[in-house]
């Protein structure tokens, strides 16, 4: 474990302070978009040496990166040997690049990211994400079981066939997995005999989708992996724009943050800092960065957090699940909604195997949602989802039958890296 976790906060806070002004420095002196934009803002970084002095700096949006792609390099071309792209879910992909230096920073990141878990050396894991298709975190955490030492099994996304072949040959502890497709290995094991509960898995690291709620508490994705399959779910949030990965370890209280790698800031729509268990935006500067680092990143991903000691022994600030994203608020007949909140609500109801949530702009200018199941659920069905819904939400969406292939159709668009289950089309 690194050293700085178990540091008090105030050391911490010290020691990240001194890698945010090197940080600053490197930008400086090697970044055209900041060059340009400290030119611009009258900010010289070598004076910048408190927070109050920082929050001056301009934040950097998805779009300026999107559109000076270029200009964010701070590297010669030919030290460039690694390209990836965000994974697209607010729009056209981002592109990113790393060279050896960040490849190293990054197998850090998802070593000690592991150890927050507890894998250890003699442990095996299989990695059941792409490592293909431009995606950073499936060749982070490669890269980061290679530095633990650890044992890898690759089987990649889908094929529960193979992967539980893999874990019937290989005995992996740990699965790396987006906690839907469980469901769907439970579902193939109990369909085949095979028992799932006595095997060598006792524990998944979930990506991709939270698996609790603001209290910690597992939601009701969680809730029904968990109860059909006894095994211990640890939470991460991570995403290419950071190359950092926040990690939820044994006392399930929060995702701990890296300070060595990432400076964290949550801030409210004026752009001040929230309190302790408040909800704002997740603003991150990446440290230790050296191709595409990025300074005060606007991720768009609304989060609360908390500063207090963890019963684990770090002091590190940790992040709340991801409520949603500020852009996907949902404005819906005088109520405020994210989709996560629509999604917690299925997962809750019992009998809806799969559904898509789209949302539009009507001629009013308000929102309109849709919720979209499959037609061979009754007309019970769909009165009792439209009750949960009020119950749950205090208004009434509108639900609409379609066949299994449409609703299977529009969660796996062309390119994407992950089931789609929420379509804004505003």
């Amino acid at each position: 474990m690194s050293n700085i976790y178990r540091a008090s906060l105030e050391e911490i806070k010290r020691l990240q302070w001194l890698t945010v002004e090197k940080q600053l420095l490197y930008i400086q002196k090697n970044s055209v978009f900041y060059g340009e934009m400290f030119k611009k803002n009258q900010l010289d970084p070598s004076k910048i040496n408190s927070y109050t002095e920082f929050q001056k700096i301009p934040i950097t949006t998805k779009k300026e990166v999107q559109e000076f792609n270029e200009d964010f390099i701070c590297v010669p071309q030919s030290e460039i040997i690694d390209f990836v792209t965000t994974s697209g879910t607010l729009g056209k992909p981002v592109s990113f690049a790393l060279n050896e230096a960040d490849l190293q920073r990054l197998a850090t990141n998802e070593m000690e990211s592991f150890k927050i878990v507890g894998v250890k050396k003699d442990d095996i894991v299989q990695i059941t994400t792409t490592l293909d298709r431009r995606f950073m975190a499936g060749m982070a955490y490669f890269l980061g079981l290679r530095k633990l030492g650890a044992g890898i099994v690759r089987t990649g996304s889908g094929l529960p066939q193979l992967q539980w072949d893999s874990i019937a040959r290989f005995k992996p502890k740990y699965l790396v997995a987006v906690p839907s497709f469980l469901l769907r290995m439970i579902e193939y094991a109990e369909l085949n005999n095979i028992n799932f509960n006595k095997s060598s898995v006792k524990a998944v690291i979930c990506i991709g989708e939270p698996i609790r709620d603001l209290e910690f508490t597992l939601n009701s994705l969680g809730r029904k992996i968990s109860e059909l399959w006894n095994i211990e779910l640890f939470s991460t949030y991570a995403s290419t724009e950071m190359a950092t990965a926040f990690t939820e370890c044994e006392v399930h209280q929060g995702n701990h943050a890296q300070p060595e790698l990432i400076f964290t800031e949550i801030l409210d729509d004026a752009g001040y800092p929230v309190k302790p268990e408040e909800i704002g935006e997740l603003v991150v500067t990446t440290l230790q960065v050296e191709t595409m680092p990025l300074l005060r990143f606007a991720t768009g991903d609304m989060v609360s957090y908390t500063d207090e000691a963890c019963k684990c022994g770090r002091n590190t600030l940790r992040l709340s699940p991801v409520v949603g994203r500020k852009n996907q608020m949902i404005k819906f007949k005088g109520t405020s909604l994210y989709p996560q909140h629509i999604i917690e609500v299925l997962n809750n109801f019992k009998g809806i195997p799969a559904y898509v949530i789209e949302v539009k702009t009507n001629e009013f200018g308000t929102d309109d949602v849709v919720v979209k199941i499959p037609d061979f659920l009754d007309a019970e069905k769909v009165s009792l989802l439209k009750e949960h819904f009020k119950s749950k939400l205090q208004v009434t969406l509108t639900v609409e039958t379609v066949s299994s292939k449409i609703i299977e159709d529009l969660k796996s668009p062309e390119g994407s890296r992950k089931p789609v289950v929420f379509i804004d089309y505003r």
